[in-house]
């Protein structure tokens, strides 16, 4: 439901999110209650000393003040189990609950500050009563500033700008007055958005290209995110029951029902020798991140493999840019890519949000030009990446160079994520002077090229992609998609937050049947609503940038983004079955084919979804499909099985 209005502003907290903070208090004042009270049954007799009157009657008062707290919190988690995401009506105390609980901080503080004050003066007591009440006087500060912490955490700096048009939005969306309090509310979320991400990537540099950089990233999440009226944990409901409807409507498919795109024979035919090659040049798009992904693919082994390198002075025979002071990023690029000294050209460790890191091999197995992109930060960022290498290969001559020794090879340009992107474009970009360029795209994203683009690329493109991997499924139409499913499934579930919490918790960890997981309102649980459900558009501002404001319906008003697509013709890596939902308990299956872009058009929820995005997972996949494959050609009488195991 919309965040809960405190103080007269909106906080990033609804009424139905107390449950599970609530237990958690209630277990810690219970316990401390009953701690207290063995205290001072125990020990009563000890505090006829000097000061032994004061410390009695802090304990007294003590028992009383966490009794009125657990009556309260109670209160609040019961009051907070009451209802559904959209019917928040049982839940109309809980403001008034809510002014109730922080009313009894000052009492509590108050009473901590006395008895820190009282236990300082050195009474003349037990030392185990005094050791006793300074725990409990420790305690009471620990939870007051544990508020504070929350409080912090759950305050919405847009909360006081946009608590007003959460549901209906400026009243004349065309007047001058309300295009500028739009652009003053972009401008805030944006801010917002910007210092968030600020602080979580704290160590990145602050010149002009990373504050670029930021900015583009926030205004993305802004756009996504400010313009709906749900807190974190609608989402994270909305994702869960999306998850759940998934499976479901991908139980009841028949066979003839799946949608599936043949390539053809000429295709197929290729399937294998092109999975041979995704898993060579992996190599090289892996190698590209340098000594932290080997030393995470090889824990116990990499660096004993690399360290012996690291601080070896060597004479440069290649083009080296960048920081690489202790030779740790090329050696471990030797030990990935199995290739020699001499074989680089040109390695470029210099990393900024749009210059990139860079390699440049001879891939005599291959008898290839090789060009290994490493990703970027930003979405935004791609293209102009891209752009930066096209110019240090042909303006520096590196390309030049690199055929000049081995003037009848081909070129190949590789990349994971989104470096996958700039690559793709920079062979797209590279064509016209190398003709006979090809890409391999490992987990690209999807919104990249426009229809034509995308059909011109298929020729010497080939993307990978891996299970549920969210980022060959990321883009800007997408996103929209996404949002409009949470919206629905939100306004149509019928269960209290806190049970789609706890039950999609358990279905990503252990799995079940997703029909026990309704989420459409049957008739007769209407007639129990104490106040009409807050429909799909009242969860979604209607000054969103993201829609037409001529429609009547933002959520059925067309994207004003043209559609994009994904570079290539694309393989898909398959899962079969829902084992190993984790991707360490049980060992996944997979099996490889042709797949057409339309089969990610749609952003996949699941436990997967991040991991399967991994470099280290993706080698896992293509290192034991490869072995499977050439085992299966090798077999008499056996033809090669789409299904591989991983």
């Amino acid at each position: 439901m919309p965040g809960m209005v405190l103080f007269g502003r909106r906080w990033a907290i609804a009424s139905d999110d107390l449950v599970f903070p609530g237990f958690f208090e209630l277990f810690l004042r219970v316990l401390w209650w009953i701690g207290v009270l063995t205290l001072y049954v125990m020990h009563r007799r000890k505090l006829d000393c000097a000061g032994g009157v004061l410390l009695s009657s802090y304990l007294i008062v003590l028992m009383v003040l966490l009794a009125v707290v657990i009556c309260t919190v109670s209160a609040i988690v019961c009051v907070s189990m009451k209802g559904t995401i959209c019917n928040p009506g049982p839940r109309k105390s809980m403001s008034k609950l809510l002014y109730i609980r922080l009313a009894l901080f000052l009492p509590e503080m108050v009473w901590a500050s006395l008895g820190a004050a009282w236990v300082a003066e050195g009474v003349q007591c037990d030392r185990t009563v005094v050791n006793g009440i300074v725990a409990t006087v420790v305690v009471s500060w620990i939870i007051i500033a544990a508020t504070v912490v929350t409080i912090i955490i759950v305050f919405d700096p847009l909360g006081g700008k946009m608590a007003p048009y959460s549901s209906a939005g400026p009243s004349h969306p065309d007047s001058n007055d309300s295009s500028q309090l739009l652009n003053g509310l972009k401008t805030a979320a944006t801010s917002v958005w910007e210092t968030r991400i600020k602080f979580l990537c704290c160590c990145i540099g602050k010149d002009d290209h990373t504050r670029v950089a930021f900015s583009s990233t926030a205004e993305l999440f802004s756009t996504y995110f400010s313009d709906t009226d749900l807190v974190p944990s609608d989402i994270a409901a909305g994702l869960a029951l999306l998850h759940q409807q998934q499976d479901n409507v991908s139980n009841s498919q028949e066979p003839s029902e799946v949608i599936s795109h043949s390539p053809g024979d000429s295709q197929e035919a290729d399937l294998d020798a092109e999975l041979e090659n995704c898993h060579h040049y992996m190599q090289f798009a892996a190698a590209a991140y340098g000594w932290p992904l080997y030393i995470y693919r090889n824990p116990f082994t990499g660096l004993c493999k690399i360290g012996g390198d690291c601080c070896r002075s060597r004479t440069t025979e290649y083009d080296l840019v960048g920081g690489d002071q202790l030779n740790c990023h090329f050696s471990s690029i030797l030990q990935t890519t199995r290739l020699q000294y001499r074989d680089f050209i040109h390695i470029s460790f210099h990393d900024k949000v749009y210059e990139l890191p860079f390699l440049v091999a001879l891939d005599h197995r291959k008898e290839a030009v090789v060009v290994a992109v490493r990703g970027t930060m930003s979405l935004q960022g791609i293209a102009q990446a891209a752009r930066y290498i096209y110019r240090r290969l042909i303006n520096d001559g590196i390309l030049s160079q690199a055929f000049s020794v081995a003037p009848e090879y081909r070129l190949v340009v590789v990349g994971h994520s989104l470096g996958a992107g700039a690559a793709a474009l920079l062979a797209i970009m590279l064509r016209s002077s190398y003709p006979q360029v090809r890409a391999y795209a490992f987990s690209p994203p999807r919104g990249l090229l426009s229809k034509s683009l995308y059909e011109y690329s298929k020729d010497f493109i080939v993307s990978l992609v891996l299970g549920k991997d969210v980022i060959p499924r990321l883009s800007v139409t997408n996103l929209e998609d996404l949002k409009k499913r949470i919206l629905r499934v939100i306004a149509h579930s019928n269960k209290p937050k806190y049970k789609i919490l706890l039950q999609g918790c358990w279905y990503e960890l252990f799995g079940g049947n997703p029909d026990n997981f309704p989420t459409e309102l049957d008739g007769g649980d209407q007639g129990d609503l104490t106040q009409p459900l807050l429909g799909e558009q009242s969860l979604l501002t209607h000054w969103s940038p993201a829609y037409s404001s001529s429609s009547d319906s933002p959520l059925d008003s067309p994207p004003k983004y043209p559609p994009l697509y994904p570079p290539g013709r694309i393989i898909y890596l398959e899962e079969e079955g829902n084992s190993g939902r984790f991707g360490c308990w049980a060992a996944a299956r997979y099996r490889a084919r042709w797949s057409h872009e339309a089969e990610f058009s749609k952003i996949l929820i699941g436990p997967k979804m991040l991991t399967d995005h991994m470099p280290d997972i993706l080698m896992r996949a293509l290192d034991s499909m490869v072995a499977d494959r050439a085992a299966c050609l090798s077999c008499p009488g056996q033809g090669v099985s789409n299904t591989d195991v991983v």
